[in-house]
């Protein structure tokens, strides 16, 4: 991941209590937003390729299966380092480009899996404190994130509590992102909200502050393993505080929608969703990932659509 030489880190501003106060999200307003953004942008033919392309180096390519192996860990490194066959990377005329995932994102236990096929090239993102409901001792959680860090992860996917959320508990919401933060070091961490346990697009909001606050690098959505996972106006929501923070700040802070976002078609709706709302520097690694298994097959299939006129079975692509 390459990133800008002038980039500065979020920093914990300190929790402000009095702006929280202050945040209200009109659900309808958002609804209509987030379907005219949906519905309504749409990119055609070799501009659509080029998104697609685009969209292959914004994800967090993730394994987080109970039967996980190092063998699969092991392809899905592979597989991120080179996502599209060769003959596709000669049609769309990328030799040059150097094309490879975001990043990719795996259980503590598989790290050292994924490093030994990395090397370095790309970073790996890890999930940890108590992944993913976040309901062990603060203690084991924070010794997690040291473990992760330790054995190589450049980024650690932290989940947050959500009962301080949902009973108001803002200052132990800030407090424990804030150990967070510092366990990881030199560590970018995301804070996952687990949005689909949230309930209201206001909590959304105001988690999302109160982690920034207490200096996330990245807000994400979910862990994909709620009932209900990234959607539209969720992310709207999320970006809108994010673009509302550096505003306030100065910082520029990331965005990761996780969970469900298995489609060519989804994936550029939040592609969508980032440019109309945050420009197109938000469309960078550092600053955009998309946290997914399966999507990169079907950009895959797109792709080749493109490039003969054809769909292919998903099993004719490479699949950790």
């Amino acid at each position: 991941m390459s990133i800008p030489a002038d980039f500065k880190r979020n920093e914990a501003t300190g929790l402000d209590l009095g702006w929280l106060n202050h945040i209200h999200v009109n659900k309808a307003a958002a609804d209509r937003r987030a379907a005219s953004l949906a519905n309504r942008r749409t990119v055609k033919k070799e501009y659509q390729a080029a998104w697609l392309v685009k969209a292959i180096e914004l994800i967090d390519l993730t394994t987080l299966s109970g039967d996980d192996t190092p063998g699969r860990v092991e392809r899905l490194c592979m597989k991120a380092m080179r996502p599209l066959r060769t003959d596709l990377v000669e049609a769309l005329g990328l030799q040059d480009r150097n094309l490879m995932t975001g990043a990719v994102c795996v259980y503590h236990e598989m790290i050292r899996h994924a490093d030994k096929v990395l090397k370095g090239r790309l970073p790996i993102a890890a999930v940890s404190t108590g992944f993913p409901a976040g309901l062990t001792s603060m203690e084991t959680k924070v010794r997690e994130i040291e473990l992760s860090v330790a054995d190589g992860a450049q980024e650690i996917d932290i989940v947050i509590t959500r009962q301080h959320v949902l009973t108001g508990n803002w200052q132990a919401l800030y407090d424990e992102m804030v150990a967070y933060r510092q366990a990881c070091g030199e560590a970018h961490v995301k804070a996952i909200l687990a949005t689909g346990d949230l309930v209201t697009l206001e909590n959304v909001a105001k988690a999302s502050w109160v982690c920034m606050m207490a200096g996330a690098d990245f807000i994400k959505t979910s862990t994909g393993k709620e009932g209900v996972n990234a959607t539209i106006p969720v992310s709207l929501t999320m970006v809108r505080t994010i673009r509302e923070y550096h505003e306030r700040t100065g910082f520029k802070v990331g965005y990761k929608p996780a969970g469900g976002v298995s489609t060519a078609k989804a994936a550029l709706q939040y592609m969508t969703v980032m440019k109309e709302e945050l420009g197109n520097e938000w469309l960078e690694p550092h600053l955009f990932r998309i946290g997914a298994s399966s999507l990169l097959t079907d950009i895959e299939r797109q792709l080749e659509h493109y490039v003969t006129g054809n769909y292919s079975a998903a099993h004719r692509h490479a699949q950790p």
